[in-house]
C-alpha cells in the first residue's frame, strides 16, 4: 500500500493506483473526457490535471500512478486556470450549437464546460467541417469531434474492427474512418458502440422520427409496432422514469399515446425464432456429414455482417432463421394482417430496437418476403423512442398499464431473455430438449451460459447426446473465438454470437451515461422477468402455436422457409439508405 495525501486527506491505496482512481476511492471526482478504465488512459484531453506538490507541471490523473508521500491538489488555483483554459481551447475546435445535438443534456463536454462556468470563449472557432452521407445509418459529425480517441479504442480495443483512427497531421490532425475510406467501406459491424462511448455528439445513429411522424399523420396509414426484448430494460432512462417502475405495460400505454395503431412484443417472433432455429439445430446436428460445423445463430445483424466481411468462408455455418425482427415483419403483412383483417397493403410496420446495426438489416433485400413491401418499413432505437415520449410531453406519472394487443402480444421468458448474451443459446436449448425428447427440462438446466464473460463454453447432456456450445458477445471476443474455431483449437455444436458486449442489452442504440455500462445491470433485468413469468418455454407459446396450426404448418416447413428463413449469401452487406421522400401528408 501507498500512503497519499488528496486534498488534505490521508490515504492508503495499492501501489498501481493512478490518480484518478484514488481521487474515485476518496469520493473526490475529478474531471475528465478522453478516460475509460482500461480502454483509453491517454490523456489525451488534459482536462483531468492536478497539482503534485513539489512538481512544476501538472500531471494527468488518469494515468499517472500515485507514489509513496504524493500530495494532490485536484483544484488549486493553478489547476483550476489550467482546466479552464484547456476546454475553452477544446471548444474552441467544437460545434457548440448545443440545442441542435442529440446529447445535449446527456453530454460530458456541456457539462464539465458549465460547472467551470464558462459562458464565452476568448479563441476563434475552428470547427472542422462535416463531410458524411447524412442517410447512414451511422453519422460521424467531425465538427463535434474532440479528438479524445475513445472511438478508435473501444474499435480497435473491444471489437478488434479498426473502423476509426487518426488521419492528417500537425493542425489537421483529425479522427476518421482509417486509411481516410469512406465507411461503406470499412467493414463496419454497424454495432455502435463507438456511439455509446462517444462523450459528445461527434457520433450518432440516424434519426427516422420524420419518418414516423409523417405516418403516423396518414390517415390511411395502419401502424403496427413491435418491441424488442432489451427495450424494456432502459427505455425509461431518459425520459426521468424510476426502472422499478418502467414496467412494459407502460411503455403500451406511451406508444398508444404516440399514436400507434397496435402494438405487439417481439418476444413473439423470438419465440418463433427459437422454434424455426432449434427445429433447424436439430435437423443439421442429425445430420451431421450434410453440414459444415459449427451452426451459428444469425439473430445479430452486426454479427452477421461481421461473418461476411471477415470470415466469409462461414457464412454457410450461419442458421438460415431471420431475426425475431423480421420474422415478426413477415407475419405483420401476412398471418397477422389476415387475423386483424386488415389490408396488409396498408401496414406500416415499425419495430423499435437496442441496435443501430438493425436500421441495415430491415433495408437488405433478402430479408423482404412477405409480398408487400419492406416486411419491416422503418426501424428506431430505443434513444429514438426516449426522444419522441419526451417531444409528446407524455409524464412518466400520466403512464397507466395497458396491454400488448392480443393475440401476438404473448411471448415466454425464453423469448424475454434473447436480448441479453446466452439469452438465445439458453432459449433454443430448452425448446431444442423438447423437440427431441418430447419432455420440458427444468427451465434453468443450461443457465450455465449465463454471464458477461467474453466467452463462455459448456456441454450439455440431451438425453444421450452431447450438445458442444460456446456463447460469446463483443466482436473482438467473436474474433479469437472464429480464429481458434479456424484454427482447430475448438470444436462446437451451436455457437451464439451477439456484436455488442453483454449482448443487446449494451447494444448501440440504448440509452447511454458516460462512463456507466448497463449491460449487466439490464441482462439481470431480463432473467428476473424470466424466472417469474408463466411462459417460460417458446413452445408453449400459444400464438406460436396458433401461427404454426393455422399459417405455418410446422416449424421448417416451405411456408416457414419461405417466410422465415433467408439465404444469406445473398445478403448485401452496402448500407442502403432510408427513403425519406413518403408520399405522406
Amino acid at each position: 500500500m501507498v500512503n497519499i495525501i488528496i486534498d488534505g486527506r490521508k490515504i492508503s491505496v495499492p501501489a498501481d493506483t493512478t490518480i484518478m482512481e484514488a481521487a474515485q476511492k476518496s469520493g473526490i471526482d475529478i474531471p475528465h473526457l478522453c478516460y475509460l478504465k482500461e480502454i483509453n488512459e491517454i490523456g489525451a484531453c488534459r482536462v483531468c490535471l492536478v497539482e503534485v506538490v513539489g512538481m512544476d507541471k501538472l500531471v494527468t490523473a488518469c494515468n499517472t500512478k500515485v507514489e509513496e508521500g504524493m500530495e494532490i491538489l485536484t483544484n488549486s488555483p493553478k489547476v483550476r486556470v489550467t482546466r479552464k483554459i484547456n476546454v475553452e481551447l477544446i471548444l474552441s475546435d467544437h460545434d457548440c450549437k448545443c440545442v441542435q445535438c442529440v446529447k445535449s443534456g446527456n453530454c460530458t463536454l456541456q457539462k464539465i464546460a458549465n460547472d467551470l462556468g464558462i459562458i464565452s470563449i476568448h479563441y476563434d472557432n475552428t470547427a472542422e467541417k462535416n463531410r458524411w452521407d447524412f442517410e447512414l445509418p451511422l453519422i460521424r459529425e467531425a465538427s463535434k469531434c474532440i479528438k479524445c480517441m475513445r472511438c478508435v479504442q473501444i474499435c480497435d480495443k473491444v471489437q478488434g474492427l479498426n473502423v476509426w483512427d487518426i488521419n492528417g497531421s500537425g493542425y489537421r490532425t483529425n479522427v476518421g474512418v482509417a486509411r481516410n475510406k469512406p465507411l461503406t467501406e470499412a467493414d463496419c459491424a454497424l454495432c455502435g458502440q463507438c456511439i455509446t462511448h462517444c462523450p459528445v455528439g461527434a457520433l450518432r445513429a440516424r434519426d427516422d422520427r420524420d419518418i414516423i411522424g409523417r405516418v403516423l399523420a396518414d390517415p390511411d396509414k395502419i401502424t403496427m409496432v413491435q418491441i424488442a426484448p432489451a427495450v424494456r430494460t432502459a427505455w425509461a432512462d431518459e425520459i426521468g422514469m424510476p426502472r422499478a417502475e418502467a414496467t412494459t405495460g407502460k411503455l403500451v400505454s406511451a406508444l398508444r399515446r404516440i399514436g400507434f395503431d397496435y402494438i405487439f412484443d417481439t418476444t413473439y417472433s423470438a419465440d418463433l425464432t427459437i422454434m424455426e432455429e432449434g427445429s433447424e439445430f436439430i435437423d443439421r446436428f442429425t445430420h451431421k456429414n450434410q453440414y459444415s460445423w459449427p451452426m451459428f445463430t444469425s439473430c445479430c445483424p452486426g454479427w452477421v455482417r461481421f461473418v461476411k466481411t471477415q470470415y466469409p468462408e462461414y457464412v454457410k455455418n450461419l442458421s438460415t432463421a431471420k431475426s425475431p425482427q423480421q420474422m415478426f415483419g413477415a407475419m405483420s403483412k401476412t398471418f397477422i394482417a389476415n387475423k386483424l383483417g386488415v389490408d396488409p397493403e396498408k401496414i406500416y410496420s415499425v419495430s423499435i430496437m437496442p441496435c443501430v446495426s438493425k436500421k441495415y438489416e430491415h433495408n437488405v433485400e433478402a430479408v423482404n418476403d412477405a409480398g408487400h413491401g419492406k416486411d419491416v418499413d422503418l426501424v428506431l432505437t430505443t434513444r429514438e423512442l426516449a426522444r419522441m415520449i419526451r417531444a409528446d410531453y407524455i409524464k412518466p406519472s400520466d403512464l397507466k398499464e395497458e396491454a400488448f394487443d392480443q393475440i401476438f402480444g404473448e411471448g415466454s421468458g425464453a423469448g424475454v431473455i434473447f436480448g441479453t448474451t446466452g439469452g438465445v443459446m439458453e432459449a433454443a436449448l430448452r425448446s431444442a430438449y423438447y423437440l427431441v425428447t418430447g419432455e420440458n427440462p427444468e427451465p434453468d438446466s443450461f443457465k450455465s451460459v449465463r454471464g458477461l464473460d467474453g466467452w463462455k463454453e459448456a456441454t450439455f447432456d440431451i438425453k444421450g447426446l452431447q450438445v458442444k456450445v460456446a456463447v460469446a458477445s463483443g466482436l473482438g471476443n467473436a474474433r479469437k473465438l472464429m480464429d481458434a474455431i479456424k484454427a482447430g483449437k475448438v470444436k462446437y455444436d451451436f455457437v451464439e454470437i451477439m456484436a455488442c458486449p453483454g449482448g443487446c442489452v449494451g447494444g448501440g442504440g440504448q440509452p447511454m451515461k458516460d462512463g456507466k455500462e448497463f449491460a449487466g445491470i439490464r441482462g439481470e433485468a431480463l432473467y428476473g422477468l424470466d424466472k417469474f413469468s408463466d411462459l417460460r418455454f417458446s413452445h408453449e407459446n400459444t400464438a406460436v402455436q396458433l401461427t404454426y396450426e393455422e399459417f405455418l404448418g410446422e416449424p421448417n416447413s416451405p411456408r416457414a422457409h419461405e417466410l422465415l428463413h433467408t439465404e444469406l449469401e445473398n445478403w448485401s452487406v452496402e448500407m442502403n439508405r432510408e427513403d425519406k421522400h413518403l408520399d405522406i401528408i
